[in-house]
């Protein structure tokens, strides 16, 4: 609230008592004290809180924990903006380049955004057939071509996947695209979720043929530069297409730029990259996860709960995470090692746990200066 909007506030709320000017004065030196006060202990507050996470003081049993978890490289805690914690392990620097695997699926989500912001796709709801509809694909039915990208982004194509078990066919066949549109249909378009790699390079493909630059290029040009750094190129499909949600390198500090440009409603210093209007979308609860009760998809975002608190995160194999709490105004990210082993998923399960317990919660506590109740 403004302070000709505050002196007027409390002018209208006691002008029925106060007849002279004198009076009016008075409440308007009054309002001001109130602003200035109301700064100080702002101010007081946000001093409290750097004073009790700064220096990664709050995070002693995370880290304590995370020292002995072999596969992880890193992980950044940002709180309104500001680095609270920032520690490498194994060997691993801030410089470091990760492949941050599915998380890059969020990556691509923001530049089919910009596009469309840009004007290069007019609409999420068009159809797939005016960017496809010229190739020879196989069994390419009425029924696909009306696939739309809303459809690609939210994961409900209705494609059998291109991952899990037909990922290793996928990556081997001398044509992505059209592997990926000739599976079958298990749904309609629009209906269930069905998590498809396929779904994601489909985008990447739409890219390049609506912006006439390779996603690369395109994201070097609209996302990475204005960021304030370099977005190294990763691997291709046959035809050159960049691979759309998987095999993206970034460092942490870049997936931390990323993440911050998102809990920042898109803009960056004073430019606005991103939409508003895309995050609200990419946010929403478009489709309800099969894997895990509670847990959604937005358009290349995972969504849930955790330690009480909305979350909307980017989620890579292995343990690449770009984790939002915008209540919180809070973004963690953690790279790990991405190479399969068998104890992948355990590392993912202890490290999601220490997030909630020991990053979520500790900062919740300290920012609302109540206990929070413990999740498990």
């Amino acid at each position: 609230m403004n302070i000709d909007k505050f002196y007027n506030m409390i002018i209208q709320l006691t002008e029925k008592n106060i007849r002279d000017m004198t009076n009016i004065r008075h409440m308007k030196y009054i309002a001001s004290s109130i602003l200035i006060i109301a700064s100080l202990l702002s101010d007081v507050v946000i001093a409290e809180q750097d004073e009790l996470l700064k220096n990664g003081e709050g995070f002693d049993q995370f880290l304590k924990s995370a020292s002995s978890m072999n596969r992880l490289y890193g992980v950044i805690v940002s709180v309104n903006g500001k680095i609270y914690l920032e520690e490498y392990f194994n060997g691993s620097n801030r410089n470091k380049l990760v492949n941050i695997k599915s998380a890059s699926k969020s990556i691509v989500s923001a530049l089919i955004g910009i596009a469309v912001e840009q004007g290069f796709i007019s609409d999420v709801n068009e159809p797939i057939k005016n960017y496809f509809d010229s190739m020879p694909i196989d069994n390419f039915s009425d029924e696909k071509k009306d696939i739309t990208i809303a459809n690609l982004l939210s994961m409900q194509s209705g494609l059998r996947p291109t991952s899990n078990r037909n990922y290793g066919a996928w990556i081997l066949s001398k044509d992505w695209i059209g592997f990926a549109l000739a599976q079958p249909m298990e749904a309609s378009p629009g209906t269930v979720m069905r998590y498809s790699t396929g779904n994601t390079h489909l985008l990447s493909a739409i890219l390049t043929r609506a912006t006439g630059k390779n996603t690369w290029e395109f994201a070097r040009e609209f996302l990475g530069e204005p960021l304030g750094f370099t977005l190294a190129p990763w691997p291709t499909d046959p035809q050159g297409i960049y691979f759309g949600g998987n095999d993206m390198e970034m460092t942490a500090w870049q997936m931390l730029r990323f993440g911050e440009l998102f809990i920042n409603s898109g803009r960056f210093k004073e430019e606005q990259i991103v939409t508003e209007n895309w995050i609200k979308q990419s946010f929403q609860k478009h489709a309800i996860s099969t894997r895990e009760r509670g847990r959604y998809y937005g358009y290349g975002w995972w969504l849930k709960e955790m330690a009480g608190y909305d979350t909307s995160y980017a989620w890579g194999y292995g343990g690449q995470y770009i984790i939002l709490v915008p209540k919180l105004d809070l973004v963690i990210v953690t790279t790990s090692n991405s190479t399969p082993h068998q104890d992948r998923r355990s590392h993912r399960r202890e490290l999601t746990n220490l997030i909630e317990d020991y990053i979520i919660r500790v900062v919740a506590e300290v920012k609302t200066g109540s206990e929070v109740a413990a999740y498990r």
